[in-house]
């Protein structure tokens, strides 16, 4: 288990061969507050909101990483830098070395809420992806590749329904294949299973684990969940409460894998772990709560 100044020097320390892939230097997001104008409901003036202060942490190639924390600590925040959708206020991120300012065809993003067009099928929903960032791709090769990645997640059947026909999961699987089609290096999900029942989040949780021994993309995942980060992760990013959140601790998940949930917790270390992200969510939760009072 390593802090973050740990985890700074154990990843400093890595071979040159095996540099990391995504490093975050001391990234800090302020949304700026209207100076002069007065909140309808608090009646105070509204001022700058410090969302996430100073955090650096480097992932290496083919990890999967978890990010945990209290609700409101940043994390989604945190996910949308690295993805490029908003810049950071100071600080950079760098992906293979070079300096991100937008988005690109190197990360692939997984939403919660799906984000599927409506009016296109299964498999325009893909084609529609790939078209966007292969314009230049041929149509057959398209078509394949959408079939290929339609497969991979188990919805050969379901090429021409519309998400509407779809369950929730199946909707998920799509969003999954659809980031995946575009072949990125880096696969971004925020909280990809947290409207799903048990059952069906259970399994895509399989589905995800699969995936990611065929394909060995770099992940980062959002999650509430104790029990997904510790089946899915190689480190697990402990977010601490905001105002002004950042990282607490960087746990190693060293468990082999393939992983199986039938015996996970009979893991070494397992329990000691789960203890201590409960714990920290607990305290953090807590403190969260005590400052609204």
């Amino acid at each position: 288990m390593l802090t973050s100044m740990e985890q700074k020097i154990d990843n400093s320390s890595q071979p040159v061969q095996n540099p990391a892939q995504i490093s975050i230097r001391d990234i800090s997001m302020v949304y700026r507050g209207r100076s002069g104008l007065i909140d309808k409901i608090t009646r105070r003036t509204s001022k700058d909101y410090v969302a996430l202060a100073d955090i650096s942490f480097d992932i290496a190639p083919n990890t999967f990483v978890s990010i945990i924390g209290p609700s409101g600590c940043g994390k989604s925040t945190l996910l949308n830098l690295i993805a490029g959708l908003t810049n950071p206020t100071s600080g950079e991120i760098l992906i293979n070395g070079s300096a991100i300012y937008a988005p690109g065809p190197d990360r692939g993003v997984v939403f919660q809420n799906y984000a599927l067009m409506p009016w296109l099928t299964v498999a325009e929903n893909l084609h529609f992806a790939l078209e966007a960032v292969f314009p230049d791709m041929s149509i057959a090769d398209r078509k394949s590749r959408v079939y290929e990645y339609i497969e991979l997640v188990g919805l050969t059947g379901a090429e021409k329904k519309h998400p509407h026909e779809l369950s929730g999961g199946m909707k998920q699987r799509v969003g999954i294949a659809r980031a995946l089609a575009i072949d990125p290096e880096i696969l971004l999900m925020d909280e990809p299973f947290g409207a799903l029942d048990a059952l069906t989040r259970g399994f895509l949780q399989d589905e995800v684990a699969r995936i990611w021994e065929q394909k060995r993309k770099t992940v980062v995942m959002i999650t509430h969940s104790i029990e997904e980060a510790l089946l899915l992760s190689d480190k697990i990013v402990m977010m601490k409460r905001g105002p002004a959140a950042g990282i607490d601790e960087i746990l190693d998940v060293t468990f082999p894998r393939p992983r199986s949930r039938e015996n996970l917790d009979q893991q070494s270390g397992y329990h000691d772990l789960k203890a201590e992200m409960e714990d920290h969510l607990m305290r953090e939760t807590r403190a969260v709560e005590a400052s609204r009072v």
